[in-house]
């Protein structure tokens, strides 16, 4: 298959190449950037085709990939920086990126009769209950601005195309740019305690193993929406940081403190980021593997251990 991933300088799109060019598809990389500006590791994802390109500039969208003719688009490209969203002067712009963008990258996969895969988040829910959220349930109440444009970046995609893929993740982390666990090891590194909530709950997600999953999806067509965490029960950020130091050999002590006793985020987070992944069994997707195993992995591969 020939297939066209967005945002391969972020953490998750930089996997989605490197897993789709080892099952030999044809794979063209793009992101803002002049150049590939994501890690260099010497893996497929530097080798790949790279198209600069800025996916809020329609005409430029659709040349691409009209030019391209794909038959499948990953489009992992997103604003993902949840506090700063909240600031005024950046709110046209995340909803350009995450809502608009994404509208230009279904329509132009409509146009070629692409299928796409877009990724979205637990944020387009609000958070409360302890209920897991069905991968189909359509009660959205983004708690957020990032929240909102990532709901109308899923309202976008499943408005204009019928081969679509929307898979909702949470808690990312891989080896390309920042996330919560490289942020807790510098932190844990220079700090003999550190507090973290425990009342926000939900299931973390290795970009290693996910985008085996997408890869999987991609060459299906078991379209719709899914949701895609590693396996291995719910957990809280604080549960989350203990495990992180446990196997990292830190002796950092982590306290246990409410949202509201923390109290440093200008975006409100959801409590309850439980989700529902029985969809992937269902339609035979195989599950992502267990959280600490994927954190073992991890930490192997960033040289923590």
């Amino acid at each position: 298959m020939k297939i066209f991933v967005t945002g391969v300088g972020g953490q998750l799109g930089h996997d989605v190449v490197n897993e789709l060019a080892k099952r030999g598809h044809s794979v063209t990389g793009s992101d803002i950037a002049p150049q590939y500006s994501g890690i260099k590791d010497g893996t497929a994802v530097e080798k790949a085709n790279y198209i600069s390109l800025d996916i809020t500039d329609k005409a430029a969208v659709e040349k691409t990939i009209t030019e391209l003719s794909p038959d499948a688009v990953v489009h992992c490209a997103a604003w993902t920086a949840v506090d700063a969203a909240e600031d005024e002067e950046n709110r046209a712009k995340v909803f350009a990126i995450n809502a608009d963008g994404t509208q230009n990258i279904a329509g132009a996969c409509k146009a070629v009769d692409a299928k796409m895969v877009y990724i979205s988040t637990d944020y387009v829910f609000d958070g409360q209950g302890t209920e897991p959220w069905t991968a189909d349930q359509k009660d959205y109440k983004p708690l957020n601005v990032y929240g909102e444009s990532k709901l109308k970046g899923e309202l976008a995609v499943s408005g204009t195309l019928e081969k679509y893929f929307i898979v909702r993740i949470a808690w990312v982390f891989g080896l390309n740019g920042k996330n919560f666990i490289k942020t807790m090891l510098n932190v844990g590194m220079t700090h003999d305690k550190v507090r973290v909530v425990n009342d926000q709950i939900g299931t973390p997600t290795y970009t290693l193993d996910l985008a085996r999953l997408l890869a999987d999806m991609v060459e299906s067509d078991k379209y719709g929406y899914y949701h895609a965490t590693n396996e291995g029960g719910y957990i809280s950020w604080y549960d989350f940081t203990k495990e992180i130091y446990r196997q990292a050999g830190y002796t950092t002590v982590v306290e246990p403190v409410t949202t509201a006793e923390y109290g440093l985020s200008k975006a409100a987070r959801p409590f309850n980021s439980r989700l529902d992944k029985s969809k992937l069994k269902q339609n035979g997707f195989a599950p992502l593997p267990d959280w600490k195993d994927a954190l073992c992995r991890y930490l192997k591969e960033i040289d923590v251990k």
